[in-house]
């Protein structure tokens, strides 16, 4: 059998395709729209979403089933000896909690090690690379563990909005709230840091929007993440729920403003869609997560 397996789950941005060619395994989340269960990546698409959204459609997130939860723990147990599961925050869902219960199971005690990172979307996917890394690099299943869950703060996203009718729907602003930030063209910043999703600052217009974002990453780059950057130990990354187009924009004007990164970019995942709507775009970095750490 191989050593140590990997297991994460959709809000990763990591899709079916993706996951076979690494050898990983994603849960697909499920998703109730008008009270029908669907499950992203699998019988729900990024375009049937969107559309359903755009028509009004209620839509609600949802835990896995720990039955489904236990089935993907069970087949990733009969090609490795221990396996490192990595579902999204505890900070956005229960899911987190819920696997650390199950995994105090007899069966799986000590072969399932449930790995509150603290992230969720382009943060997770590029911390599931790097933790394919730590496996090459011969660091147990534990230490692992270990690492990530230390790195947990070191990471960040902000997403500019397009619109606050989803961030109404949710119960994030009011009605009133929402009503006005529409006639007086406010576009919010968000600011993602550790599975917690909070304000970060109102914008009037979306070009000042893309101008905070990247205002705010250099400053970032500047203050709490200088040294990972002068070790080349960060990663640029970017994510969207907006047009081919206006992500290829986005992407464009990010590297312009950090030359000489490379930015990973990802479709931002339905969980966190949910929240922003359509047209939302997105920056952030995260650290190495062995950076710095003596082994």
């Amino acid at each position: 059998m191989k050593p140590i397996g990997i297991i994460t789950d959709s809000h990763s941005s990591i899709s079916q395709k993706e996951a076979k060619e690494r050898g990983i395994l994603v849960l697909p989340m499920p998703f109730y729209i008008d009270g029908e269960c669907f499950y992203e990546g699998v019988t729900l698409s990024r375009e049937t979403f969107f559309e359903k959204m755009d028509a009004g459609a209620q839509i609600t997130t949802s835990q896995p089933s720990p039955a489904s939860v236990m089935e993907i723990w069970d087949k990733a147990l009969e090609e490795y000896e221990k396996v490192l599961y990595m579902p999204i925050s505890s900070g956005l869902s229960g899911s987190c909690e819920t696997a650390a219960a199950l995994a105090r199971d007899e069966k799986y005690e000590g072969r399932v090690l449930v790995v509150d990172h603290g992230q969720v979307a382009t943060p997770l996917h590029q911390m599931i690379l790097d933790t394919q890394e730590l496996i090459e690099k011969g660091y147990s299943a534990e230490e692992i563990k270990e690492i990530l869950e230390k790195a947990k703060e070191r990471m960040m996203i902000y997403i500019g909005v397009q619109t606050l009718e989803n961030l109404k729907r949710g119960g994030r602003i009011t009605p009133a709230a929402a009503a006005l930030g529409a006639v007086f063209n406010i576009k919010p910043v968000l600011k993602l840091e550790t599975g917690k999703l909070d304000s970060y600052k109102k914008c009037h217009g979306f070009l000042k929007a893309r101008k905070t974002m990247i205002e705010a990453m250099e400053k970032e780059m500047e203050t709490r993440f200088k040294e990972a950057k002068e070790a080349g130990a960060i990663h640029l990354l970017a994510a969207s729920s907006a047009s081919d187009q206006e992500t290829e924009n986005w992407v464009r004007e990010i590297e312009a403003a950090f030359p000489g990164m490379t930015v990973m970019c990802d479709p931002l995942t339905l969980g966190v869609s949910c929240h922003t709507g359509q047209g939302a775009l997105g920056i952030g970095c995260a650290v190495k997560p062995d950076f710095g750490m003596e082994r």
